[in-house]
């Protein structure tokens, strides 16, 4: 049987030198004669980051693990023997076994792999990799189905939008479908750009075919004729894959004219975007593809009527386009058996922090955070005491310790004050200041925000100013009250879902780490260390050596002392820059 070696190409793993290791493995190959018994192709991303490069091993399914280009011999050298590389596998950090196939790895075990299923098994870059796991099959059966029952399905699968507000996305198209226009049109949100989120890049990275696949079913739905991807520049090897599969697609006929035989006419074009976070609103985006200011439009009318050029535009982003292939091809029931009762399906989060195994996880709608952060997780990778998850990106909402047991999915997230958003999903430790980490993303969103309102462009400087003096050390009692104030007054009145959500992490904070901010506001103290204007430094008298070390580094000339005698620190002259406390290796120096 042919053995193949899937070396994986996703952004991460490549970051990590997965070209070097398939470059090492066929040039090895080549030299042993071994390219036509042997293929060796680039794959999506696994998924689990922690580990790259990934290398997967078929038929076998061998999942070797943090593989260099040294490696190459010992690995093609097992593959004509027929054994395992062991060193290469994954070990189990709890139980110390080496486990042989990707499946049992922990970190797979509670995933449940519907729109990631291609991801690190075929070659993103051929068509006819896509073809042989079952791709483009849905669409002929879509043609073979009037629009109106095409809509219905996706309405009975309870499919909503993973772009952020998850509405649903049978309704969309419904509405999109009644819309009167002369051309209608059908957009892909790419425009991906919370921090620490990569969903839509790794399937357009891994599977760009299933994408296509899903805007042309979209298209048929509502009768457009023409459609967009909108992605981001930043993202280059997602766009450059996307553009190998729309031409792919146009030569094989799934994208043109009369497509499959059929009377449907569809094509799809690429248009990047500037790094522009609000256009992922979708009228921002709207008008930056008309070549406008990406800024958005009051509402109504909505884009599913008047959108692109005021025609009627359905807008749904990767994810949710990714779902569509999958849909029709267990069915709508089958589909809407997974999940909770108005959260149906799989949600693909991007797991990143102070965890253990960071990565992309997919999972069913449901699952508990516990779940995901220590199961999949496997838990704090500091070693310390888990705080806090933000979820749904620097417009989320914060979750604590009493959410770990939490069934996540759009509604339960809205009642506790947060949100799905795309998948961003940030673990943090006791060593995180909620105060600070509150500031840091609406100072993001602030940044990002177009200017357009009042409420949104006022508003949020005003509640940022307010947290930079509660940091500062120079924050009063009624400065709580203010921004929770402040904070509701936003979310109301703002012009769109950027306006609307920023305020999200100031409030979640508060109502969940209150002690915090009343620690920082009346006692001047940040427990967690981070803020600097309210640290204080000592020197502990029976701890230290007098060896100098703290003195000759410190930049501020604030520590004082004679060799054999204690030393001291001024607190008025102290920089509070902490390289007193990092460079003393007998602890003698302590925050307080």
């Amino acid at each position: 049987m042919k053995k193949n070696i899937l070396v994986c190409g996703g952004t991460g793993c490549v970051a990590s030198q997965s070209r070097t290791v398939h470059d090492a493995l066929e040039s090895e190959l080549k030299k042993r004669g071994l390219e036509n018994q042997i293929k060796l192709k680039y794959s999506g991303c696994h998924g689990f980051c922690q580990q790259c490069p990934l290398v997967l091993i078929e038929p076998q399914g061998y999942f070797y693990c943090r593989v260099t280009g040294e490696h190459a011999p010992k690995l093609v050298d097992s593959l004509e023997e027929g054994n395992i590389l062991e060193d290469l596998l994954y070990k189990d950090p709890q139980t110390g076994e080496k486990i042989k196939t990707r499946d049992n790895v922990p970190f797979y075990q509670k995933q449940e792999r519907l729109v990631l299923k291609n991801c690190g098994i075929i070659n993103p870059e051929n068509i006819d990799d896509y073809l042989n796991a079952g791709g483009y099959r849905t669409l002929q059966r879509v043609f073979d189905m009037s629009p109106e029952e095409v809509i219905e399905e996706v309405k009975n699968s309870g499919l909503r939008g993973r772009g952020g507000g998850g509405f649903p996305t049978g309704l969309k198209w419904q509405y999109g479908r009644q819309a009167q226009g002369d051309k209608k049109y059908i957009i892909c949100n790419a425009d991906e750009g919370d921090p620490g989120a990569f969903m839509d890049r790794s399937i357009l990275e891994g599977d760009p075919h299933r994408v296509l696949e899903g805007m042309l079913i979209a298209g048929y739905a509502i009768g457009a004729v023409e459609g967009f991807v909108y992605a981001r520049a930043e993202y280059p090897l997602a766009v450059k894959r996307l553009a190998i599969a729309i031409r792919q697609a146009r030569e094989r006929g799934y994208l043109g004219a009369n497509i499959t035989g059929s009377q449907f006419n569809f094509d799809i074009h690429i248009n990047q975007g500037a790094g522009a976070f609000v256009c992922g609103e979708e009228t921002a985006l709207i008008e930056s593809i008309q070549g406008n200011r990406g800024m958005p439009r009051p509402r109504p009318p909505f884009p599913a009527t008047a959108g692109l050029w005021d025609r009627p535009t359905v807008v749904n982003n990767v994810e949710t386009l990714a779902n569509l292939p999958v849909i029709y091809q267990m069915g709508a029931d089958n589909y809407a058996a997974i999940g909770t009762e108005q959260s149906k399906g799989t949600k693909i989060f991007a797991l990143t922090g102070k965890i253990q195994n960071t990565g992309l996880v997919e999972v069913p709608m449901g699952i508990t955070l516990r779940e995901i952060i220590f199961d999949i997780g496997g838990g704090m990778g500091t070693g310390k005491k888990f705080k806090a998850a933000q979820i749904g990106g620097p417009s989320g909402g914060c979750l604590s310790e009493e959410h770990l047991d939490l069934p996540i999915d759009y509604d339960s997230l809205i009642e506790i004050g947060a949100m799905m958003g795309s998948g961003g999903l940030v673990v943090m430790d006791e060593d995180t200041c909620m105060v600070e980490l509150a500031r840091f993303f609406l100072s993001f969103t602030r940044m990002e925000a177009c200017g357009k309102c009042t409420p949104c462009r006022e508003g949020n400087t005003r509640l940022l100013e307010i947290l930079k003096r509660i940091t500062g050390g120079q924050g009063e009692p009624e400065d709580l009250v203010l921004m929770e104030k402040l904070g509701r007054n936003i979310i109301n009145a703002s012009l769109c879902g950027l306006g609307q959500s920023a305020p999200n992490p100031v409030l979640s904070t508060l109502r969940y780490f209150r002690s915090e901010y009343e620690m920082h506001v009346n006692k001047k103290i940040c427990p967690a260390g981070v803020c600097k204007n309210l640290l204080s430094y000592k020197i502990i008298e029976d701890k230290c050596k007098a060896c100098g070390l703290c003195l000759k580094h410190c930049p501020a000339g604030a520590i004082t002392g004679t060799k054999g005698e204690p030393h001291a620190i001024d607190p008025q002259m102290c920089a509070k820059c902490g390289e007193c406390l990092e460079k003393c290796p007998f602890g003698a120096i302590m925050l307080q």
